[in-house]
């Protein structure tokens, strides 16, 4: 059924067709639209046989929901920055004690400064922490993405991380195509536990795993994941054929094939990179997109497969590590590991930056001459940067701002 409506309306609506027994959550913007639709279907009875529970914190929400899942019912819940890393020692003990959680998370900055605007610094600060994490292209996608999480984290019996960008997607009204009820239904099935916490058959989950069984234990999480690179596109294909739509998989290849420049980019950006890499293609220039759907598990194999025939990668990140670069690209640079390809790295729309038609094209068009540095910052307001360095020292050690930028000069240059 098409209905013209935001973003996080149909994310929520997604949500409620795949049956959850218990959705908790305490909201931050950008999530807390998706968390009151499915407070309000719970009310009216839209979605029944469901608990919405209101937790007093995100670690409580994350709380409630390991409790709940491993009670053996089907659970869901949502946040967004802060909130994730409020919430981080618990979601590390979900994905340890190997719970299909479901939960989306608004993409968003981390304070301090304080920033609510979008970027994927959230996401990569848990991109360690044992969960998969898609993440989406569009609303349509993202509603997608939700239903197979579920099939998929129950499936492994891993929980799941659907990423959205928080505002660009979850705040955008559009045209979106949302399923009936029994294709859904059909498509996840029933929730199965692989085991049930039950007064009457005691047992413990998460409990002291001491020296002798915690790298086997860690192993089989890692398990886990590499079987979920199979599964993924499976699901994909089978998701494909009910609903008539190629979405989810573990990644998209636009134009890669024979391309002399390859962009790699995950999330919203994906629309604005094809519409300037289309203008790019009608010039002449040979380039082409990949977007990574499924960044945890990294699919290295595909990835390699993708890019070993490209002369250069260009990758475009919403996150930075201080100090090391871009975490996708460290990813990307080793799947690519002895191919000979030289992969250019582009921190970009940190903060909810705008990205610009305009600064992509100036940033591509100087990829075929290979003049772009190892990392550039797309838009670096340089005069703002120049000022701070000149009101401050370090230590007495370099006594201008020129003798401070020589010793980096890779991560000086801009666009």
């Amino acid at each position: 059924m098409l209905k013209q409506i935001e973003g996080s309306r149909g994310v929520a609506e997604a949500i409620a067709l795949c049956r959850p027994e218990v959705v908790c959550a305490y909201p931050i913007t950008p999530q807390t639209h998706i968390v009151e639709g499915l407070g309000e279907m719970v009310r009216t009875g839209e979605l029944p046989d469901c608990e919405f529970i209101n937790v007093e914190s995100e670690f409580a929400a994350m709380s409630v929901a390991i409790g709940s899942s491993a009670a053996g019912v089907r659970t869901y819940t949502a946040t967004s920055s802060q909130g994730l890393l409020f919430m981080t020692e618990a979601v590390y003990n979900a994905s340890g004690m190997g719970l299909p959680i479901v939960m989306t998370l608004g993409t968003r900055a981390i304070g301090a400064p304080i920033n609510i605007w979008n970027d994927h610094s959230d996401a990569m600060a848990l991109r360690d922490a044992g969960w998969m994490m898609l993440f989406a292209e569009s609303n349509q996608e993202a509603i997608d993405l939700h239903i197979q999480a579920f099939r998929i984290a129950e499936t492994l019996g891993t929980p799941v991380m659907v990423c959205v960008d928080g505002f660009i997607l979850t705040h955008a009204y559009e045209r979106l195509d949302l399923p009936t009820l029994e294709q859904v239904q059909a498509f996840v099935g029933p929730f199965k536990p692989a085991y049930v916490l039950d007064p009457e058959h005691p047992a413990s989950v998460g409990s002291l795993v001491g020296p002798e069984a915690y790298t086997e234990v860690r192993y089989l999480a890692h398990h886990k994941q590499l079987q979920a690179l199979e599964l993924l596109p499976q699901v994909a294909i089978d998701f494909e054929a009910m609903f008539a739509r190629d979405s989810g998989g573990l990644l998209h290849a636009y134009g890669v094939e024979g391309a002399r420049t390859v962009v790699v980019a995950m999330g919203s950006v994906i629309g604005t990179i094809l519409d300037v890499t289309e203008e790019l293609q009608q010039a002449g220039q040979s380039i082409g997109v990949l977007a990574i759907t499924s960044y945890r598990p990294f699919p290295v194999a595909a990835i390699r497969e993708s890019l070993h025939s490209a002369e250069r990668v260009i990758v475009l990140e919403k996150s930075i590590t201080a100090g090391m670069g871009g975490p996708l690209t460290a990813d990307v640079r080793l799947a690519l590991d002895g191919l000979n390809v030289p992969v250019v790295s582009v921190v970009l729309g940190l903060g909810g930056r705008p990205i610009t038609k305009e600064s992509l094209h100036t940033l591509l068009q100087r990829a075929p001459h290979d003049e772009n540095p190892e990392i550039t910052f797309l838009d670096l307001n340089w005069d703002m940067i120049r000022s701070q360095l000149n009101q401050s020292k370090v230590d007495g050690k370099l006594s201008t701002v020129d003798d401070r930028l020589s010793i980096l000069p890779e991560i000086t240059e801009t666009v």
